[in-house]
């Protein structure tokens, strides 16, 4: 039995890109990987088939302490499920709401956490929930902010994008590999090859780059296009939606920067993403 190698990220920050490089390399793709066939060999923490065997009742009878209470049961199903290491996809915080740890370090081999300027990622966070900045805005500095149950995947705990960014990232640790969402953009060779190589894989350089190209947003977005996504929220434009840094500079207000900047600034600082004087970059 193999253990865990966590995907994670706050939400909209980059993880769907992340698993689609990683389908792309595995299976040395000639062709982009089918987007709603990554399940064949990642998963998700929140998917309800982890947790049905602990509880009979349907899944949208489960409460939050009811979850909380199960997670290492799905966890130990989601090891049990492969011989060797099992990737699993997750937005939750790295917490322990009702005192139960919600990653089971134990079952954890590594994880891979994607960071992203938070004055983009509210662009997509308001896009994603259907609702304007101001309000995205207040969600990502909601301390009880997370994803609801659906019958299909069970509760999730976000909290705050600074809060999310600290409990992953604070304590460095070798089983730890941290990326920005915008070096994955900028800088791809270096950010894709860092990854692989944490992940003890050594592809040539042209299957690296072909990897790369094939997860690109062009290519993500062509598939949507043409047959959709089944992981696009119901309120969405689409998930795929600009795969671009730096929008924010044309569409927030700077009102709405500064309450970012406020909101967020520590974390914003570690990550580059503001000056050594408080300004955003």
């Amino acid at each position: 039995m193999g253990k865990i190698l966590w995907l994670a990220s706050y939400p909209k920050s980059g993880n769907t890109w992340l698993r689609a490089f990683i389908h792309n390399l595995m299976s040395d793709a000639r062709t982009p990987v089918d987007i709603n066939e990554m399940s064949t060999l990642t998963t998700g923490d929140s998917l309800v088939q982890w947790y049905r065997h602990l509880d009979s009742r349907p899944p949208l009878e489960w409460s939050r302490e009811d979850v909380a209470r199960m997670r290492r049961g799905a966890q130990l199903a989601m090891v049990a499920s492969k011989p060797e290491t099992v990737i699993v996809k997750t937005h939750n915080a790295l917490l322990a709401p009702h005192d139960l740890p919600i990653i089971q370090m134990d079952l954890t081999a590594g994880a891979i956490y994607v960071v992203r300027n938070p004055l983009d990622l509210v662009l997509s966070l308001a896009d994603h929930y259907g609702v304007d900045v101001d309000k995205a805005i207040e969600v990502m500095n909601d301390p009880g902010n997370g994803g609801l149950a659906d019958g299909n995947i069970v509760f999730e705990i976000h909290s705050t994008w600074s809060r999310h960014v600290e409990s992953w990232t604070g304590r460095p640790h070798p089983s730890l590999f941290v990326v920005r969402y915008e070096d994955m953009l900028g800088k791809p060779l270096h950010a894709f090859g860092g990854i692989t190589r944490f992940m003890g894989l050594k592809p040539g350089r042209e299957r690296l780059e072909r990897a790369i190209e094939l997860s690109s947003f062009k290519n993500l977005r062509a598939q949507e296009e043409k047959k959709g996504f089944r992981e696009k929220s119901e309120k969405g434009s689409s998930f795929f939606r600009v795969g671009k840094a730096g929008q924010w500079r044309a569409t927030l207000t700077q009102a709405q920067i500064d309450r970012v900047v406020e909101n967020h600034g520590p974390q914003m600082t570690r990550f580059g993403y503001l000056d050594r004087a408080g300004k955003p970059v």
